[in-house]
């Protein structure tokens, strides 16, 4: 017997909480959730780790937000430069403190109503994702 593969998923079938997922494959524009190490660095975040291995310095995360390790001092060459080192696609759920961005590839594939989950863009800011513009009294 073959094993199965698993199919995509159904447009009609929507997550509980699609903000949390990685990735979104629900229609032809493929987006996936990235985060920039370099922010990592900058912002001197608690759960940044750093090594020494022949002579070259790596960092990595220790919630594994990202699972690579990278040479500091690459970064740094890169981040000097306009373009800047770049995101890297996020492996677990990035954390209120990381710089997060939603990439989506084939954009030229999206329908004319646009997002099938426009939930899946929200992301983690440490605060509720809505906010009150405008609230209603009762007459009297």
């Amino acid at each position: 017997m073959q094993p199965t593969r698993e199919t995509p998923h159904a447009l009609s079938e929507l997550p509980l909480r699609p903000q949390d997922e990685l990735e979104c494959r629900r229609c032809e524009v493929h987006c996936d959730k990235v985060v920039y190490p370099s922010a990592c660095v900058a912002r001197a975040c608690p759960f940044l780790y750093a090594y020494e291995d022949h002579g070259h310095t790596y960092i990595g995360c220790m919630q594994r937000v990202y699972t690579v390790e990278i040479d500091l001092h690459l970064l740094r060459t890169a981040e000097a430069k306009s373009e800047g080192f770049g995101a890297i696609r996020s492996s677990r759920k990035p954390l209120p403190m990381c710089r997060t961005e939603v990439e989506s590839c084939y954009e030229a594939r999206s329908g004319e109503l646009g997002c099938v989950n426009p939930e899946f863009w929200e992301l983690p800011v440490g605060s509720p994702t809505f906010r009150v513009f405008a609230q209603l009294t009762p007459n009297g």
